[in-house]
């Protein structure tokens, strides 16, 4: 019996401790932020041809989506201010950043993302990212933004932003 408590206390720690798997810490480079958990760090390991730059995926978390993939307006609403929200925790921490397609993410977002990088410019942030492996379709790397040591990951969510998120079911963001 104290055999069987012990396995019913056991699983669900270890479910959660392999939730995170174990990852690699590299200095990054952040080069832009596509949504609210995709952010692109330099790559020029990367040999030739291929594009010297690299998308993350923040593990385990989802966020809403924005633009023309949002399921309907409050998705949209909550898609543009998680990219806000991982924008200025970037720009905070005075990334240099190249923001290519800007113009693509609407004005006031460019706007911001400007203003807040050429304020940050002179401050020195520390970014790092954390890589855990490929996501399920081979396109990005799943991993943690860590800026100045803290994970953007944990940010997302505690601040609303996101949801923990796995691999498995999504909840609409849509109710």
């Amino acid at each position: 019996m104290k055999t069987f408590l012990a396995l019913c206390l056991l699983i669900p720690v270890l479910a959660f401790a392999q939730k995170t798997p174990q990852g690699v810490t590299y200095d990054a480079q952040i080069l832009r932020i596509t949504d609210g958990d995709t952010v692109v760090i330099a790559a020029p390991f990367l040999p030739k041809p291929l594009k010297p730059e690299l998308a993350i995926r923040v593990y385990g978390v989802d966020t809403p989506e924005k633009g023309f993939r949002a399921q309907c307006e409050s998705e949209k609403q909550r898609g543009e201010a998680a990219s806000a929200f991982t924008k200025n925790a970037i720009a905070q921490a005075a990334v240099r950043a190249q923001c290519e397609s800007e113009k693509q993410r609407g004005e006031a977002a460019s706007a911001f993302t400007k203003n807040a990088i050429a304020q940050a410019a002179a401050q020195g942030g520390k970014f790092q990212v954390t890589m855990y492996g490929w996501d399920k379709f081979g396109g990005r790397v799943l991993g943690d933004i860590l800026v100045n040591g803290q994970s953007l990951r944990a940010a997302l969510i505690a601040n609303g932003f996101a949801r923990e998120y796995y691999g498995d079911a999504k909840q609409s963001w849509c109710q």
